[in-house]
């Protein structure tokens, strides 16, 4: 079986630095051979919020049951996707809000602190852009978007992390600085 690839672009723009990053690494993943499903969060038709938290049930929308599908038949998932204030945008947030659900990404247990990793055996790969220089984003900042993104979501519904490759800081990018971002984007969806 072949790897299977869901790309989820997090940028509510189909026009963004994120947008072109996102179809460079599909090209270079259609090339090494790998199936590739494409999933743009800001062209979904969903409400983002989660009204009643987990105390009544919200129907998802089709295209969030679409989503899961993908979800579920991919084996890798590349998260494409800007920081801002320090984490991800809220569209993407309230897509993992309505998602990834008790019963599809977990499973809490009965009378137990722990619970099931429902998306267990499951890749990810973080492309994340940003203003803020990497190494102040490490050291000072502590990561936090990182940190919400891989242990607190994907790493929560058993999906391991291998990497993150942080295209920064955007704001002083010329068109060269750019143009290798997208090349290293297609060389990390064609190597895996």
């Amino acid at each position: 079986m072949g790897e299977r690839v869901l790309v989820i672009l997090g940028h509510p723009a189909g026009d963004s630095l994120c947008a072109s990053l996102a179809k460079a690494y599909v090209a270079g993943a259609q090339s090494a051979g790998r199936e590739v499903r494409c999933l743009e969060v800001g062209s979904l038709d969903f409400d983002p919020i989660l009204h009643h938290g987990y105390r009544q049930v919200q129907p998802l929308e089709p295209d969030l049951l679409q989503a899961q599908e993908s979800m579920a038949w991919a084996n890798h998932i590349v998260l494409v996707y800007p920081t801002w204030w320090g984490g991800m945008p809220a569209i993407l947030k309230g897509f993992f809000d309505r998602v990834f659900l008790p019963g599809f990404a977990y499973q809490y247990r009965k009378k137990s602190p722990f619970w099931d990793k429902l998306l267990k055996g499951k890749t990810a790969q973080l492309l994340v852009t940003m203003d803020t220089p990497p190494w102040y984003y490490r050291l000072i900042n502590r990561a936090p978007g990182h940190n919400q993104t891989r242990r607190t979501i994907l790493e929560f519904t058993g999906i391991k992390v291998k990497k993150i490759t942080t295209f920064s800081p955007v704001r002083y990018a010329d068109e060269a600085k750019k143009a290798n971002w997208l090349a290293k984007a297609q060389r990390l969806g064609r190597n895996g």
